[in-house]
Order: C-alpha cells, then structure tokens, then sequence
C-alpha cells in the first residue's frame, strides 16, 4: 500500500462509492466479485457462527452491503433480531428489503460508522463483519474497533470476519499480491486489475490474519479459529466464553 493513512479515503468517500455500488454486493451465489472464495467464506463464517453460538436471539451486520452474510446465516439459523450497519443508505435499503423477504425477526438498520454509533454492551449473539475491517486506519484505531466488538459481543458469543488481509513478510505479501492480480486479470482483464488495486491502495489498511487474531485475544477473546485463508483473503473468527 503506498497511499498513507492521511491520504486515504475519508468514511463519506467510501460512502459515495458504495452508494453507487449496490448491484454488486446484492448476489448470494457469488457475494463480491473482487474478492476471492466469497461464496465459501460466507458458507464458512455462517455455518461456524451456528455451530458455535448456541442461542441465536440478535445479531450485529456491521458494514453488511446488501446483506448477503445474514441472508447466508438464514439458511442455517432460525429467524432473529438483527441490526444492520452500513455508511451506505441505497446498501441498507436493499440489505433490508432482501432480508425481510426471509427473516421474521426484528430488523433495525443504522447508517453511519459502527466505530462512532452508541449499540448494546453485549447485546449481540453473532456479530458479522464482511470486508469491513480493512478500512481501519493505524493501530491505535484497530485495537479500539477491536475492543468494541468484544464489549458488543454477548457471553458464549461469537465474531465473524471475511476481509482482504495483508502479510508479515514482504516477500510473502509480493507473492499474494501477484496471485490477486491475477485472478482479477481472469475475472475482467488487465483494466479491471488496475482499477480495484487503485482503490485499495486509497481506501484500504488491510492487516495480517496473525495481527487479528492477536489483538482479539488481547481485547478477551480466548478462542480464535481460521476458517480459510486464499491470497490477500481470509476468513477467521473468535468466540467470547460464556
């Protein structure tokens, strides 16, 4: 990533682009194009979240898109509460809409930045964060968003987390970075590589699945498992004990 932090994309930026992006997010046969194995990774954080939560009352979206990763979670839980976050008002219009079709739990959306919105003290039994997470800046801001989530999290709780994710050894990131490439090449060509590396490099502060894992742990968390990890992708998560 060559932009630095106080270069990159201000929250209403992203905003804006993703209030234009709606179509992209809305396919739950194959979530998000740009991102590697989405459909297994959403199969695989849901299916855990289920396996490891026993009481699935509420749940938290945060930067849920359309809602494809709590429309996943419908196929394998029974109807819940449900709280979607998004910075995108068209995102959780469409997330709602989608969700309520399915689902006849309760369903409150909440535009804004889930870093400065006031939720719950424990109130969620699964929290889901799908590609979200990289747009956190230096690790000051990391560890607080991490704390939050642990707050947020009820006791016998989980956390669930898909994300574009970086690399400790530079010579490792370098490798992963060419297969990503790549794959965007086999999905829209040399233009397509270009245009989703330009706005990661001014949106996104990805981090190692190592630094995630070790800061939720370092927040309370006692149990963590890496679901699936391809390229620059990852899916992983925590459990809170009860």
């Amino acid at each position: 990533m060559k932009t630095p932090f106080i270069q990159k994309s201000s929250t209403e930026e992203i905003r804006k682009r993703f209030d234009n992006d709606v179509a992209r997010f809305s396919n739950l046969e194959t979530g998000q194009s740009a991102t590697i194995d989405a459909p297994l990774a959403m199969e695989l954080i849901t299916r855990a979240a289920v396996k490891s939560t026993s009481n699935i009352r509420r749940v938290l979206d945060i930067g849920c898109g359309a809602g494809n990763n709590t429309l996943k979670l419908l196929q394998y839980a029974s109807p819940f509460d449900c709280d979607l976050i998004d910075l995108s008002l068209p995102m959780l219009e469409k997330a709602c809409e989608r969700i309520a079709a399915v689902n006849s739990g309760k369903i409150k959306t909440i535009q804004g930045d889930f870093r400065k919105i006031d939720l719950p003290h424990q109130g969620y039994d699964i929290i889901l964060a799908a590609a979200v997470l990289h747009h956190l800046r230096d690790d000051q801001d990391w560890e607080k968003a991490f704390k939050k989530l642990y707050n947020l999290t009820a006791p016998g709780g989980s956390i669930w987390i898909t994300d574009l994710i970086s690399h400790e050894s530079k010579a490792v990131q370098s490798l992963m970075w060419e297969r990503y490439g790549e794959y965007l090449c086999s999905m829209g060509g040399a233009d397509y590589r270009t245009k989703v590396f330009e706005y990661i490099d001014k949106e996104d502060s990805p981090r190692p699945v190592t630094y995630q894992l070790d800061l939720l742990r370092k927040v309370g968390f006692k149990r963590t498992e890496i679901l699936h990890k391809n390229s620059c992708f990852a899916a992983f998560g925590a459990i809170k004990m009860g």
